[in-house]
């Protein structure tokens, strides 16, 4: 049973990537929908009637270590621009061992 619950608990946490929610964001959509699929940004600016929504260093997808940083641009509270800014890749050929419980 508990590893059935570890199973089904890292398949919910994969699902939670946010290069993978990126999809879900539209041109139009208000700050708040955003902040509704990614959460509370790591940081924004604004300029004039922009505004930038910057989430820092965020995993690409539930089923790799890579990580970027997303930017959502708004004008007058509505997106008209998303995307990914660099993407850092994960070195695996390090000496670092990583250890699952099984129990």
């Amino acid at each position: 049973m508990k590893l059935l619950s570890a199973i089904v608990l890292a398949v919910i946490l994969a699902g939670c990537a946010t290069g993978e929610l990126m999809s879900s964001l539209r041109p139009g959509m208000t700050k708040e929908e955003v902040t509704r699929v990614l959460g509370s940004p790591d940081g924004f600016q604004s300029r004039g009637e922009y505004e930038s929504l910057k989430y820092s260093n965020r995993l690409v997808t539930g089923w790799a270590w890579d990580r970027a940083d997303y930017f959502v641009i708004l004008r007058d509270n509505r997106v008209i621009e998303y995307g990914t800014g660099e993407v850092r890749v994960k070195d695996m050929n390090s000496n670092t061992l990583f250890l699952v419980p099984l129990r």
